[in-house]
């Protein structure tokens, strides 16, 4: 049993498992899944799919604080990015053959690239800030997260812009073999770093540079470059959290989108069993945290607890989950069990 329990994935499964279980006991139709129109409908499904823009950006997340780092600006990044793509696409209403039809203003491809270039941008200026000039990684990356929802704003000229572009829609609304489009996108960000992580180098260099950097440096690996690369892909997977949420709103709120979407992405990865000190990480853990967080919020709500105090409860069973996690906190617990 201890080897289960000492295992990094199975307090953050068991929170998982607890939550879904509280879940059902309130609403019983919660694991009832329905096919309709050729689409898969339920609340697992809809708990999942909520999920996949805070996985997306746990993943991220997860690379920068692998490496001692970490990122406050995702939540302002998503609204860059969602402000660019919903401004190139917007949706013209034109009249073909005597039909009403929406137009986007440029190519959707050009837009969905426009957007993801913005948030890559972002993240090299979080790990330049980072690698080269060598500010503290809070410090560097606070003043994005304040001047992003400037710029976000100043992209939407302070209003939200809504898109009419049925095609854009397919993001964060669409289905493929009956489950939602932004789950496929989420296993993918995640398949993706899972190869590059476990069949090359890279995962064992950035748990080097976690644990130590200044003895990686020495040993000859790049350091400050992986730093930089992993603030790129972190501000990457924030454009591609800034798509999927955009999409299924279809709008861009520079103001509001993806706000406190940063205090989420960091718990994800800390329920994932991530260190914050560096070194040590979990991609799967940060996906399990991701639903941990939206299942916790679907439990709250099916309760009836005020939306108020969401926050408090998230936080206290966060703080329940780290110290199952701390290995400290349990023998000691083992210890006063003993006792009594």
């Amino acid at each position: 049993m201890r080897r289960w329990t000492s295992h990094p994935l199975f307090w953050p499964a068991l929170t998982l498992l607890l939550l879904l279980a509280a879940n059902a006991s309130f609403n019983r139709g919660f694991w009832q899944l329905e096919w309709r129109g050729g689409h898969l409908y339920g609340s697992v499904v809809d708990i999942v799919n909520r999920a996949a823009p805070l996985a997306v950006v746990a993943l991220g997340m997860t690379l920068v604080i692998a490496t001692r780092g970490i990122d406050i600006s995702v939540g302002a990044v998503v609204a860059i990015a969602a402000a660019v793509a919903a401004l190139l696409i917007g949706g013209e209403l034109e009249v073909k053959n005597g039909v009403q039809i929406y137009v986007s203003r440029f190519p959707m491809a050009l837009a969905i690239v426009a957007a993801l270039a913005a948030a890559a941008l972002c993240g090299l200026w979080n790990g330049l800030l980072v690698a080269r000039v060598g500010m503290q990684p809070i410090i560097a990356t606070l003043i994005l997260m304040v001047a992003g929802r400037g710029i976000a704003q100043l992209v939407t000229g302070g209003q939200i812009i809504t898109v009419y572009y049925a095609p854009y829609f397919f993001i964060g609304n669409g289905f493929l073999f009956g489950l939602p489009f932004a789950v496929y996108i989420a296993a993918a960000v995640w398949g993706a770093l899972h190869l590059l992580m476990t069949r090359s180098a890279l995962g064992l260099f950035i748990q080097s540079i976690g644990i130590n950097p200044a003895a990686s440096r020495v040993a000859g690996l790049p350091e400050r470059l992986i730093t930089v690369c992993v603030y790129v892909f972190c501000g990457f997977a924030a454009g591609v959290a800034g798509l999927i949420v955009s999409s299924n709103v279809k709008s861009a709120d520079g103001n509001n989108a993806g706000l406190l979407l940063e205090l989420d992405a960091i718990l994800a990865v800390t329920l994932g069993g991530t260190l914050l000190t560096g070194g040590r990480f979990s991609l799967a853990g940060s996906v399990i945290g991701a639903l941990i967080i939206q299942t916790l919020t679907s439990t709250i709500y099916s309760i009836g607890v005020p939306p108020e105090i969401n926050m408090v409860v998230k936080a206290a069973v966060v703080f329940v989950v780290m110290l199952l996690q701390s290995a400290e906190f349990r023998a000691a617990l083992r210890q006063w069990v003993r006792r009594a």
